[in-house]
């Protein structure tokens, strides 16, 4: 055991419990932050399943807005990694219900962690605070890390997309206006896959539970990255340890694939279930879209490639992400393990 203690913030979520496996098997102490106590018994039961390390493991209750709970909960750890974020399965009606929560509460977890003499803090960011506000002469390029998403530009972004661009542009500016020392890193996941530890599923895993439960007739024509969440607990856990992660931002993703490529992947492997693997026009799936609300972030990439190059987490740190097909597997797995799809 390295001593060594960790704030990991959103442990109960898709990420943040997959992380918190990871950092208890390279032998970290962990305080999992969350919102309901009653999440404890439950939280770490699943991820007791995962560790023999689980006595390194502790809670403490937070919420991102209360400023005086983060001085507390910061309070004597060596790194923290921030992976709370909201994230609603259906876009508020208020666009400051995503963004103030997600930018304030992202700096009030920098301010405390500066003030407790933090070493490293590592921010969960999103793929999407890159390739989006595009014009359409601007989808030519090949995006890295060093592009932003624009924020101003409202017809090529939504308000989930706004506040992680405007969450994660707000904490650079904290570090580079006074850091005293402390050091930051931001990962940027695509598509989270990979296996659903119990039914409090992470959102992107309705790409899967949608195409698996044979209610799609066919699949809109949509591309994303895509990413193993186990490879991006890998990876955050990889940012936080490594000397040359600090000031840099890593995009996260194994690969791009159309939804039919993600259908075709999944008939292919569950034979028995009723899953459509052809396209939808684009007219459908904007009129289908009006019916179902989970669908509207979703048309911002009908028939649009976005193209990304994201090896630099790669080349800087050697890190080996699982196949975009194995994700897509390990995640149809375990929903039906679970019973999530019948």
């Amino acid at each position: 055991m390295n001593n060594k203690e960790v704030l990991l913030t959103g442990i109960t979520g898709f990420l943040g419990s997959h992380t918190a496996i990871e950092l208890l098997n390279r032998g970290y102490k962990v305080t999992g932050t969350l919102r309901d106590l009653n999440r404890i018994d439950s939280i770490r039961s699943i991820i007791s399943n995962h560790t023999d390390n689980i006595d390194n493991l502790s809670f403490f209750q937070a919420e991102l807005l209360d400023k005086e709970v983060w001085k507390k909960a910061t309070a004597n750890k060596d790194y923290v990694i921030h992976a709370a974020s909201p994230f609603p399965r259906e876009l508020p009606k208020d666009e400051n219900e995503l963004i103030i929560p997600a930018k304030e509460g992202t700096l009030n977890v920098l301010t405390a962690a500066k003030s407790n003499k933090v070493k490293r803090v590592v921010i969960v960011s999103s793929i999407s605070t890159v390739v989006y506000g595009k014009k359409k002469d601007e989808l030519e390029n090949v995006f890295t890390e060093e592009t932003w998403t624009d924020t101003a530009n409202r017809v090529d972004t939504k308000p989930y997309i706004r506040s992680k661009t405007i969450a994660e542009k707000a904490a650079w500016d904290f570090i580079k206006k006074d850091s005293d020392g402390m050091e930051m890193v931001s990962v940027l996941p695509g598509a989270m896959l990979g296996p659903v530890l119990e039914e409090d599923f992470g959102t992107s895993a309705n790409i899967v539970i949608k195409a698996l439960d044979g209610k799609m007739p066919a699949m809109p024509k949509i591309a994303f990255e895509i990413v193993d969440v186990r490879s991006v607990a890998q990876l955050l856990v990889d940012v936080m340890e490594k000397p040359q992660a600090a000031g840099n931002r890593f995009m996260a993703s194994a690969g791009h694939m159309t939804m039919k490529q993600l259908a075709n992947v999944l008939k292919s492997n569950f034979p028995d279930k009723k899953i459509s693997t052809s396209e939808l026009p684009n007219f459908m799936s904007r009129f289908i879209a009006l019916f179902e609300p989970s669908l509207k972030p979703i048309l911002l990439d009908l028939g649009i490639t976005r193209k990304i190059d994201a090896t630099k987490a790669k080349r800087v740190l050697g890190w080996k992400p699982i196949s975009k097909e194995d994700a897509i597997l390990a995640c149809a797995k375990s929903v039906l393990k679970i019973g999530i799809v019948k």
